[in-house]
């Protein structure tokens, strides 16, 4: 299926690894123009050659989505450097601390990261004939995960605040979608070191899938994807869970 996102544009945060470096090499494999930021300036540049080498538009800058006037800078210069914005993809989190001030970083980074985003593009999505926000989620916004923790708290007023923004924006043709992934396996990642230091709960949290294994970033990547082009355009105010099954809650 042609997705139909050749020659749009994309701003994706977090972008050189995991989940939304395979967001930002997905769309650029449609035929999408892609900007990432990252807090790491070496590997911003080794992604953004790699963007370039598909054959599209693709810019980079080291930038902490905490810093509203650098953020806001990078989404600027984003828009230049590709010619507008049509889809924005929130995927950065938080984390890293303990105690009140892992509160403060989700709140900071899911959170308002998020709302920077949206605010920062919205000059430029208003342009776009395809406009669309994809909101990174977690299943352990929906479903008690482990503790209970910032993590999922701060996710959750994220889907909350999708669905609200959906309704706020339908009228201007933007559409806002969450993406909620369930135990995603990158090599490297949280679960890859879970696996290796904690074996008897990564084997625990497989077995509790019944698909019987974790997803891949891909998969997820997929989906945004779908959600960002035209041939999802009377999709808003939705939260796609991909997680194999391992929520419990029965989707209406």
């Amino acid at each position: 299926m042609d997705l139909q996102l050749k020659g749009s544009s994309a701003l994706i945060t977090g972008g050189t690894k995991g989940i939304g470096r395979a967001i930002a090499d997905t769309l650029a494999d449609e035929g999408c123009n892609i900007a990432i930021c990252a807090r790491n300036e070496d590997e911003v540049s080794a992604a953004v050659e790699a963007l370039s080498a598909k054959g599209v538009k693709a810019f980079g800058q080291a930038v902490d989505v905490g810093d509203g006037e650098a953020f806001k800078a990078w989404i600027d210069a984003s828009a230049e450097a590709l010619g507008g914005v049509d889809c924005i993809v929130s995927n950065v989190s938080g984390g890293g601390a303990q105690g009140e001030e892992a509160w403060r970083r989700h709140l900071e980074y899911d959170m308002l990261g998020a709302v920077r985003m949206v605010e920062g593009s919205m000059e430029y999505l208003e342009k776009s004939d395809n406009a669309s926000v994809v909101l990174i989620s977690t299943t352990a916004a929906v479903e008690k995960f482990m503790n209970a923790g910032p993590y999922n708290a701060l996710k959750a007023a994220l889907l909350n605040y999708n669905g609200a923004l959906s309704q706020d924006l339908a009228p201007k043709g933007i559409r806002v979608n969450a993406v909620s992934p369930g135990p995603i396996f990158i090599e490297g990642g949280s679960w890859d070191q879970i696996k290796q230091h904690m074996t008897p709960f990564y084997d625990a949290t497989v077995a509790d899938i019944p698909m019987g294994r974790m997803g891949t970033a891909d998969e997820v990547a997929a989906q945004v994807a779908l959600l960002a082009s035209p041939r999802a355009g009377f999709t808003t105010g939705t939260n796609v869970v991909i997680d194999g099954g391992i929520t419990k809650r029965i989707q209406f």
